[in-house]
C-alpha cells in the first residue's frame, strides 16, 4: 500500500498565506491540513460570533481556499482538512460552498464536522456530574460559571474518517485536536483500526510534528542561521507508511531545513508528559519514538508507542474577566531604561490621582531585559520601548487608561516618541481546561 502524504500548511490563524498553495503546488499530497486553532483564538472567534451570527471562524480560509481551486481543479483526488471553523464550521462551509461552485467545482463535497460545542449543555452537564474543573488548580467552574462565553471539547480523528469514507473532499470541523487533523487521513487511507494504538500513536507524533507549520523546518531553531533562505521557509510534510513509519520532509526547492534538532525541538513543544501525550484519539509515548536522517531534509521517525485512549476529553473554557489594555512608547537617550521605567509610573500615577487603581498593571521596558526577566542581564540600552499595560473589570478606568500615553509625549522625561497611537482597549478571556466523560 502507498505512503500516504500530508502537509500542513498552518499553523495558526495569522500564518504565511502562501505555504498552502507552494504545498499543495509543489508538495506532491494526498492531503492538506490547515490548523487555526488555539485556545485564545476560541475566546476571540466566540465574541465575533457574539457579535454577528455569520462570524466566528477563521477567515482567511476562505482567502486561501480561493488561491487553491486551480490546484484543486488539477488535483482532484487532494483532500483539504482544516479547523478553519471554529465556532462558527457552518458558516464556514457556506461560504466555502460558494467559493468552490464559482470555481466550478460543484461537484466537489464539503464534510462537515460539528459537536465540539457544549456551551448550549454546559449546565445539564453541570448537573449530571460533569464536574468540569481546572486541570491543573481544580478550581470549580461554579465560581466563573454566569461569564463563560464558550465551551469546546476537543474531538479527535473519527468524525473526519467518517467524513472522508462518505465522500468529502473538504472536510470542515471545529475545536478539533490539532494532531488529528493528520491522524484522520492516515487512518482513511490506510485502513487502520481504532485500536491499533501503535500506529495511531504513530500518526499523533507525525500530526504533532507538522502541526505548528514551519516550527519543524527551521523556525525557531536554535540553529536557525544554518537554516537557508527563511524568508522562503517550507512548510512541512508528514508521509505516512501503512506500518507507522512517516517521514519528515518539505517540498523541494523551498527555503528552511529539516533534521533531528528541528524535528526533535517541535517534538518537545506543548508537551506535558512525553511518555503520555494525550489526544482524542490514542496517548502517545514521545519518549519511544526513534529519528535518522535519512537524507538532506528528510527525517525518518519510528518505533512510536501508544496506549489506549482515555474515557475524557479535555475542554476548553474561556469566560470573561474584564479589560484590559497595552500601550507602547519608544525612549532613546542615556539611562534610556530609567527614564522609560519613570514614565510608567508617572502614568500610573496620575490615574491613581483620579481614583483609578487597576485590578493588575505592568511596566516592562523592552530592550532592558523585561521581556525574559532574570534571565538575561539588564542592561542600559541607549533606546527601549516602554510597555504599560492593565486590566480591570471596569470599561471605563480601561478606556481612560488609553488616553493617558499621549501627554507622556510632552509632559513625561526627555526622549519619548514613536507613539503611533493610542492603546486600543479589549476584553481578557482566561482558558480553562476540563474533562468531561466520553
Amino acid at each position: 500500500m502507498k505512503s500516504v502524504r500530508i502537509g500542513n500548511g498552518c499553523g495558526f490563524w495569522g500564518d504565511n498565506l502562501d505555504a498552502p498553495i507552494v504545498l499543495a503546488e509543489r508538495g506532491r499530497l494526498d492531503c492538506l491540513t490547515l490548523e487555526y486553532l488555539a485556545e485564545l483564538t476560541m475566546s476571540i472567534l466566540a465574541l465575533q460570533k457574539q457579535r454577528d451570527p455569520k462570524a466566528g471562524f477563521a477567515g482567511d480560509f476562505l482567502d486561501v481556499l480561493t488561491r487553491l481551486t486551480p490546484s484543486i481543479t488539477k488535483q482532484p483526488s487532494l483532500k483539504i482538512i482544516t479547523n478553519a471553523g471554529g465556532m462558527n464550521a457552518v458558516a464556514c462551509a457556506e461560504q466555502a460552498r460558494a467559493i468552490l461552485d464559482k470555481a466550478g467545482l460543484s461537484h466537489l463535497k464539503i464534510g462537515l464536522v460539528l459537536g465540539d460545542d457544549l456551551f448550549p449543555r454546559l449546565d445539564e452537564l453541570l448537573a449530571t456530574g460533569h464536574g468540569l474543573t481546572h486541570l491543573d488548580s481544580g478550581a470549580k467552574l461554579e465560581t466563573v460559571r454566569d461569564r463563560v462565553v464558550s465551551v469546546n471539547a476537543y474531538l479527535g480523528a473519527r468524525p473526519i474518517v467518517e467524513a472522508l469514507r462518505k465522500g468529502a473532499n473538504i472536510v470542515i470541523t471545529g475545536r478539533v485536536a490539532d494532531a488529528s487533523l493528520a491522524v484522520a487521513p492516515a487512518v482513511f487511507e490506510h485502513g487502520w483500526a481504532w485500536d491499533d494504538i501503535d500506529r495511531l500513536a504513530a500518526a499523533s507524533v507525525a500530526g504533532h510534528l507538522i502541526e505548528c507549520g514551519a516550527q519543524a523546518t527551521g523556525g525557531l531553531w536554535c540553529n536557525w542561521p544554518e537554516a537557508p533562505n527563511l524568508d522562503d521557509v517550507g512548510y512541512p510534510i508528514a508521509e505516512v507508511d501503512a506500518d507507522g513509519t512517516f517521514r519528515i520532509s518539505k517540498p523541494p526547492g523551498t527555503g528552511g531545513t529539516i533534521n533531528r534538532e528541528t524535528v526533535i525541538e517541535q517534538l518537545l513543544y506543548e508537551v506535558g508528559d512525553p511518555a503520555a501525550y494525550l489526544t482524542p484519539d490514542v496517548v502517545a509515548d514521545f519518549t519511544s519514538v526513534a529519528m535518522r536522517e535519512t537524507a538532506p531534509d528528510i527525517v525518518e521517525v519510528t518505533r512510536a508507542r501508544g496506549k489506549p485512549v482515555t474515557s475524557t476529553y479535555k475542554v476548553s473554557i474561556a469566560y470573561r474577566d474584564g479589560f484590559m489594555a497595552s500601550g507602547m512608547l519608544a525612549l532613546v537617550g542615556p539611562h534610556a531604561s530609567a527614564k522609560a521605567h519613570r514614565a510608567g509610573e508617572m502614568l500610573l500615577q496620575r490615574l491613581e490621582r483620579i481614583g483609578l487603581n487597576f485590578e493588575a498593571s505592568k511596566i516592562e521596558t523592552i530592550g532592558a531585559g523585561d521581556v525574559v526577566p532574570g534571565v538575561l542581564p539588564r542592561v542600559d540600552s541607549p533606546e527601549v520601548m516602554l510597555r504599560v499595560s492593565v486590566r480591570d473589570r471596569s470599561k471605563a478606568a480601561v478606556e481612560r487608561f488609553t488616553k493617558e500615553f499621549a501627554p507622556i509625549v510632552t509632559s513625561g522625561p526627555s526622549g519619548s516618541n514613536g507613539l503611533h497611537d493610542r492603546p486600543s482597549r479589549g476584553p481578557r478571556d482566561f482558558r480553562v481546561l476540563a474533562g468531561i466523560g466520553r
